[in-house]
């Protein structure tokens, strides 16, 4: 499994950015509970299909299959 920051420069400032001004947890999301504190939840369990693969829910991340 490889993982990897996307492409786009703009997007992954903009993402931490956004994970800076709210104390690690997802920028795109409302809530702030552990599920979504990065790499959250639903990107670890993506990354664990080995079948997945793409972006996690913000864009900041991309999970290639071996």
């Amino acid at each position: 499994m490889s993982i990897k920051l996307n492409e786009d420069t703009e997007t992954v400032k903009a993402i931490k950015e956004g994970l800076k001004k709210k104390n690690g947890y997802c920028p795109c999301r409302l809530e702030q509970t552990e599920d979504n504190k990065c790499i959250c939840r639903e990107f670890r369990e993506q990354m664990s299909d080995p079948d997945f693969e793409g972006y996690c829910h913000c864009m900041l991340y991309y999970k290639m299959k071996d």
